[in-house]
């Protein structure tokens, strides 16, 4: 070759190099995406969508277009929070009315400022009560305005009841307070029980929403991932596209396969496993999709192949083979050291049997001798 052929040869092998790497690029940030698609789907129940050449869309397009995005489903989430939390505080205004008909009995007084245990003389009183509760305490929440109060009105019925189990806990079911603090328990039941069905009914009002919005945003995820499913199959065609001119390129620069080598890839092909020869047959039904590659019976002309099929068989075969051999060389090797082992414990075994029988002739001679004289 002279120089400038030399030259032109050079470029080519730089331009293939640059594809190449432009290709494991795009492999890589594909490989990523691929990642979080398959993360999402093993985190949800929803069907994985299939990211072959032909896949299908779980979902359609012109439904996509009716899907909330992300952040409209956040803006959505922060107005439905807000909104619940303005209807709550209602809530528990009304139930203000409950309590200050509780606060307001005659009988309401022992519990209306924490139980000043040292002014009594109350030693044990924190030993007994683990959680102390009065109604000072309780309005102060429900009034409080920096958020640390109050979230639902099940918390202050929570707080009133502790008021009365404390007291019913500590003093002796004889004792004033405990008598005191058991009817006005009742008198509370009775009045919870009628507000009660308010409620239940934010609550459930609730949780349909908080239902229909995790539905949204279980729509809009699969919304997303889907899309970037069909955006990374896309992608896949591409990149099948690039390595099938590549390898027409590589192909063309290559020189034609003899028919000595096409004989040889023919008796090649019957040595190999059964596994291998399929791996070989799908190679053949890759550039010819009418070939009966899972057949049972399959007849394969080497002389109709297309020289790219023939290439990668060969390479294929050679790959294949060599690998087997090694298999087979290994297995060799150990077949032989276990021999060697069995034939190294058979002369032990010998050794030790001569050892015995000549140390049995020695005892024999040697009593022989001592007879004799």
């Amino acid at each position: 070759m002279d120089r400038g052929e030399m030259e032109g040869t050079a470029a080519k092998v730089e331009d293939f190099k640059g594809r190449v790497d432009e290709l494991i690029t795009k492999v890589d940030k594909l490989e990523q995406r691929v990642n979080e698609v398959e993360k999402f789907y093993l985190t949800t129940e929803i069907k994985q969508p299939s990211t072959s050449r032909n896949a299908q869309i779980l979902i359609d397009k012109n439904k996509e277009k009716h899907v909330p995005s992300m952040k409209k489903l956040q803006q959505d989430a922060s107005r439905r929070e807000a909104a619940a939390t303005k209807r709550m505080q209602e809530l528990m205004r009304q139930f203000g009315t409950v309590f200050r008909q509780i606060t307001q009995h005659k009988w309401a007084w022992p519990f209306m400022q924490p139980v000043d245990v040292e002014g009594l003389g109350l030693h044990d009183y924190y030993q007994i009560i683990d959680r102390p509760m009065d109604f000072s305490t309780i309005k102060n929440q429900m009034e409080a305005k920096d958020g640390t109060g109050y979230k639902h009105v099940r918390e202050i019925c929570a707080d009133v009841r502790l008021v009365f189990k404390n007291a019913m806990k500590y003093n002796d079911e004889k004792s004033d307070v405990h008598v005191m603090a058991k009817t006005l328990l009742e008198k509370f039941e009775e009045k919870w029980l009628q507000f009660l069905p308010k409620a239940m009914e934010e609550e459930k009002r609730q949780e349909g929403e908080e239902e229909e919005a995790r539905l949204n945003m279980q729509l809009t995820q699969e919304t997303v991932h889907t899309k970037l499913a069909r955006d990374i199959n896309n992608e896949l065609y591409e990149v099948d596209m690039h390595i099938e001119e590549l390898r027409e390129m590589i192909v063309k620069r290559c020189r034609r396969i003899s028919i000595m080598e096409k004989r040889k890839l023919g008796i090649d092909l019957t040595k190999l496993c059964p596994e291998d020869l399929s791996k070989a047959l799908e190679i053949v039904a890759q550039n010819n999709p009418s070939f009966p590659s899972t057949a049972e019976n399959v007849e394969l002309d080497i002389n109709a192949q297309s020289e790219s099929t023939l290439w990668r068989l060969k390479f294929f075969v050679k790959d294949a083979l060599k690998a087997e051999h090694k298999s087979s060389s290994k297995d060799d090797d150990n077949n032989i050291t276990n021999k060697n082992a069995a034939i190294s414990q058979d002369n032990d075994t010998a050794s030790k049997r001569k050892k015995e029988i000549c140390d049995a002739v020695a005892k024999v001679a040697k009593h022989r001798n001592k007879k004799l004289g």
